[in-house]
């Protein structure tokens, strides 16, 4: 049995000459691997959780050095005084979405944080009430919309509208998302997009969609757990209202990192803006004076609800320096070589078997670090082979491995090995 795919040798020498070249190399350093065998995994799942940061450790015990030594007053004198901590996260998050930094917070947790802007930017009315989001969505997103449908008095059954893909594709066109919008006109109060679609990694062109949604006086929102970290963002220029995300897949802040949440500039001074209030969100001026009138502090920072979980923070401030060290522009640059790479080598594995099909958009455009390969049979056994040799992707139901390759700690190398590794486990069911 062959142990190797025929244009192996061809994908040894692209990624041999890659890998010499890449800039970036060196940041793979900064983070720990997990071990098999004695030796270093093959990670391919930044999509779902991202590698520790290998500075993160020493980030914590600081914090638990100065909560000893402090007390109380490490809320001021710690040496990242925990009263402003929030704070610094606003320039680097800012620089990697695309915003103002005072229309980013790093707060609470993704779906947390959707229910909190759907507050503000869910308000339907009789007339208009229906939220319009893709197809096969990730469930806790469709939890938390059919959830608030449904607390504002209406029904899911009417007012939630899913795009499925037409027959014989899997993802979405920008005109077939455009054409339900305007199908359903003013009815539309929300839509709410991925940035990029967990299940099939497709990237949706957000700037059209939203001129669309807006065109019907809709508003826009956007979940970006799988695009914040992974691809260019431009969330301000595009005038979407909302974002939110979670920060421990493409962000590498550790399994219930802390999440994030994007509010557009339009709504930064709009105290007449319904929602829902906490004390951390009050004007910092009157935080202390315990009055119990609220007023909401200046951009996204107004939709605090309570003071920063420092403890949990800590690793995504390692990982974000890391970030500003290697240049966002750059980890987009490889982020696509990758990705193009790792989908010709896929494809030129299963190019003989029409039971596996790749379902990620063909074009690096369309999509992220992820590709997403979908198995009409025999498919858990591949990903169980493949996780028995150290490759660490991702499987999801009912029939996709999902691989993701990300610049930061991935090299093309992986990719050759993976292109091999799946090469010999797919011929065991020919």
């Amino acid at each position: 049995m062959k142990t190797q795919h025929p244009n192996s040798s061809a994908w040894s020498s692209t990624a041999s000459k890659r890998d010499a070249a890449d800039t970036l190399k060196n940041f793979r350093d900064e983070f720990s691997f997990p071990m098999h065998d004695g030796r270093d995994v093959t990670y391919f799942c930044g999509n779902s959780l991202g590698l520790q940061p290998k500075r993160t450790q020493e980030y914590v015990i600081q914090e638990l050095e100065d909560w000893r030594t402090f007390g109380v007053e490490g809320h001021f004198k710690a040496r990242n005084p925990w009263y402003s901590y929030h704070r610094w996260f606003a320039e680097p998050l800012a620089r990697i979405v695309g915003a103002l930094p005072h229309e980013v917070v790093a707060m609470n947790s993704l779906t947390s944080n959707l229910h909190l802007a759907m507050v503000s930017f869910y308000r339907p009315t009789p007339e208009r009430n229906k939220i319009i989001i893709s197809g096969y969505e990730f469930p806790s997103d469709r939890y938390a919309v059919e959830s608030q449908i449904r607390v504002h008095g209406f029904d899911p059954a009417d007012a939630l509208i899913e795009i499925q893909p037409a027959e014989g594709t899997s993802t979405l066109t920008t005109e077939q998302i455009c054409d339900v919008i305007k199908e359903h006109g003013s009815s539309v109060a929300l839509v709410m997009l991925s940035g990029v679609h967990f299940y099939t990694g497709q990237r949706f062109e957000i700037q059209q969609i939203t001129a669309c949604a807006k065109s019907v006086g809709a508003s826009m929102g956007l979940d970006l757990a799988h695009a914040i970290g992974n691809v260019e963002l431009e969330l301000h220029d595009w005038g979407i209202d909302f974002a939110v995300w979670c920060s421990y897949k493409y962000l590498n802040a550790g399994p219930g990192a802390v999440g994030g949440l994007f509010i557009h500039e339009a709504y930064a001074d709009r105290p007449d803006l319904p929602r829902f209030a906490g004390w951390w969100g009050n004007d910092e001026a009157l935080r202390f004076t315990l009055q119990h009138n609220f007023v909401p502090t200046y951009g996204a920072d107004g939709w605090q609800l309570s003071n920063a979980p420092v403890m949990n923070m800590v690793a995504l401030r390692a990982s974000l320096e890391i970030f500003q060290q290697a240049g966002f522009a750059l980890l987009c640059k490889k982020r696509e070589e990758l990705s193009i790479f790792l989908h010709d080598v896929v494809s030129d594995v299963i190019a003989d078997y029409p039971w596996a099909r790749i379902i990620s958009p063909s074009d690096p455009k369309q999509r992220g670090a992820q590709v997403s390969v979908a198995f009409d049979t025999h498919g858990r056994a591949i990903f169980d082979a493949l996780i028995a040799r150290g490759f660490v992707v991702d499987w999801r139901a009912p029939y996709v491995i999902r691989i993701a390759p990300v610049p930061l700690y991935n090299r093309f190398a992986d990719i050759v090995e993976l292109g091999n590794a799946l090469t010999t486990i797919m011929q065991e069911f020919a």
